[in-house]
């Protein structure tokens, strides 16, 4: 098997950079969004099969060194009682979201064999298929309160701040059952064959560095001390305080492309992933080159995993994908 990604999150020399990329198999892809005309999301998250399909659809397109399972952060929210719909065109939208301590306190606390059983058996299905690693993952507790608080995606998080400043007793009682789903579901994640897994903190760079270490990182530490697999620890808008990301744990630090990526890996001092800014693979060769050129550059070919700093946009060529992934692993080649 090609173990690339996990000996550079261990920090190993190897051969090439390993590269995949965030929502690799979404809707850039023809045959996706040929699925996506038939299946809603949550159709296609809850059929094995359909998911499946999709988590290996990139890998029959572009040589990428990792999988990731098809799956979504919010769908545990459904499992802890909140209601949520994918609307096309506008999101995940929440219909009651929890804007109550009564609410906080009414959330149930599944087994990940409970709530998200589809998932589990995507990862089993794909496993022995696969010949690179598989990658699982979970939105951190942080962006789950923030969706399920503001009931979508939010430009200033106003009432997940204001509930975090005004009820902090209720703020923890909400953070630390996200905690238990998560850790739950990341656990199973690995006992059905995922190889490492992902945290994905979206939202958390709304908060400023104090606010962050008060309210986000103790919930984050004590998520990832629970992992039995490398973990990568990814944020956005962090990187004035990527310092105390890295504190709340994470064998890997994902950094988005607001920030110079030798400048994140001496803030974290272990390998890092990243992070070429989404929108330059809609953007010519020659400029999408020199800016994959600088990320090399600065990221050193020790301990880093080559991807983006977000997740990829629908309208990215494929082509470009593909050229990506192939210079990546020429220009970074050892032999």
């Amino acid at each position: 098997m090609n173990d690339l990604l996990l000996r550079a999150c261990r920090g190993e020399a190897v051969p090439h950079t390993p590269v995949w990329i965030m929502r690799q198999a979404g809707r850039y892809l023809p045959a996706y969004r040929a699925l996506r005309k038939r299946y809603t999301m949550l159709e296609a998250l809850r059929d094995p099969d359909l998911a499946a399909a999709i988590t290996l659809l990139p890998l029959e397109t572009f040589d990428l060194d990792a999988a990731i399972v098809f799956s979504d952060i919010l769908p545990p929210l459904i499992g802890m009682g909140l209601d949520l719909t994918f609307v096309p065109g506008v999101g995940p939208r929440l219909e009651e979201p929890l804007r109550t301590t009564k609410g906080i306190d009414r959330l149930r606390v599944p087994p990940a064999v409970e709530a998200m059983p589809e998932t589990l058996e995507t990862i089993r299905r794909v496993k022995p298929i696969l010949r690179v690693p598989l990658i699982g993952f979970a939105g951190a507790p942080f962006t789950l309160a923030s969706y399920a608080i503001e009931g979508g995606a939010s430009r200033t998080y106003s009432r997940t701040k204001a509930l975090m400043y005004s009820e902090p007793a209720a703020w923890d009682r909400l953070l630390t059952k996200l905690t238990t789903v998560v850790a739950d579901l990341l656990k199973e994640q690995v006992k059905a064959g995922a190889d490492c897994v992902q945290v994905f903190d979206s939202w958390a760079g709304a908060l400023g560095p104090a606010d962050y270490v008060r309210f986000v990182q103790p919930y984050s530490r004590m998520l990832i001390a629970q992992l039995p697999a490398p973990v990568i620890h990814f944020s956005t808008g962090t990187g004035s305080y990527l310092n105390a990301v890295a504190c709340a744990g994470g064998d890997v630090i994902g950094v988005d492309w607001r920030v110079a990526l030798d400048d994140a890996r001496k803030a974290v001092k272990r390998p890092v992933m990243g992070n070429l800014d989404p929108v330059t693979l809609l953007a010519p060769w020659r400029e999408l080159k020199a800016h994959i050129d600088d990320v090399l550059q600065r990221a050193e070919a020790t301990g880093h995993i080559f991807n983006l700093g977000h997740g990829i946009l629908p309208e990215t060529p494929v082509e470009n994908v593909r050229r990506l992934v192939d210079y990546v692993h020429t220009a970074t080649s050892q032999a």
